[in-house]
């Protein structure tokens, strides 16, 4: 179990908002080797995280940007996202669907948007996409398992919504590999975020915004009141259990900061060395 965890934490990657301060908060507390993922928000649009990624990069991070296909108008524009993106050196891509109402063009989901990538020859080395082990809010759960079945062999990575439920998270995972679905599965779950720092990125977020975020986590986010903050360690533990587990493709843990970026990384750096004393 130990030594399970310890990759995991060694190997974690984090996801990060993009706002002002984000880019000093990563310099200062997010070591290089860190992967990180940048969120899109429908509030502010592609450009904050499109920007954000360029930057962490040209700083020597591996970032990928969430591309929200409900927000890019047409391939012209893509071309335009990718192109702007490659030639920064940005190598990976995070591809989700998004939650805008309506799309703002040609892209209605993330099937359709890596068709578009592929077919206009944009290669990046890594890319991502979300899994929703306990479903989706506004999504039949059918209709998430065959888009996600046909979206498995385009991509690298399945990265999973937050998980609170290591048991559903497995039964999940174990369910994709007996259905031949056996691209990797990076398992979401949250830092060690305080209750203060939850109130000021659900604000940071917009009120719409906000409100779709608490819905779609409905019943779990009372964890994060607690008065010290969430711990994420018995969570993180019983993800680390399955890495190793034949019947499953787990292979990491993708660590939602909230930008509690010093708390969380304080949280990883200290849990690692007490694995390893």
């Amino acid at each position: 179990m130990s030594a399970g965890l310890a990759g995991a934490l060694r190997n974690a990657s984090y996801e990060v908002l993009p706002f002002r301060s984000t880019e000093e908060q990563v310099l200062a507390h997010v070591p290089c080797d860190v992967p990180l993922t940048v969120t899109t928000t429908e509030a502010r649009g592609l450009e904050p995280t499109i920007d954000l990624a360029v930057r962490l990069t040209k700083n020597g991070y591996s970032a990928a940007p969430h591309l929200a296909a409900r927000l890019v108008r047409d391939r012209a524009e893509l071309d335009e996202i990718a192109g702007r993106l490659l030639e920064s050196g940005v190598e990976r891509l995070f591809v989700i669907g998004g939650d805008a109402a309506e799309p703002a063009g040609e892209f209605p989901d993330a099937e359709s948007l890596l068709l578009a990538l592929a077919e206009g020859g944009h290669e990046f080395a890594h890319v991502g996409i979300a899994g929703y082990p306990e479903g989706h809010g506004r999504i039949p759960a059918e209709v998430i398992s065959e888009a996600l079945r046909r979206k498995a062999d385009r991509v690298h990575e399945i990265v999973t919504q937050l998980c609170f439920d290591p048991a559903a998270t497995t039964r999940w995972a174990t369910g994709l590999r007996a259905s031949g679905i056996t691209t990797p599965v990076r398992v979401g779950i949250p830092g060690k975020v305080n209750r203060q720092k939850l109130v000021r990125v659900s604000a940071g977020l917009g009120l719409g915004q906000s409100a779709r975020f608490l819905a779609k986590q409905s019943g779990v986010l009372w964890r994060f009141f607690l008065p010290s903050g969430y711990r994420p360690d018995k969570l993180a533990a019983a993800v680390a259990d399955q890495i190793t587990e034949p019947g499953n493709a787990i292979n990491g843990v993708h660590v939602f900061t909230f930008n509690d970026l010093e708390r969380t990384e304080r949280w990883r750096r200290e849990a690692l060395t007490r694995l390893h004393a």
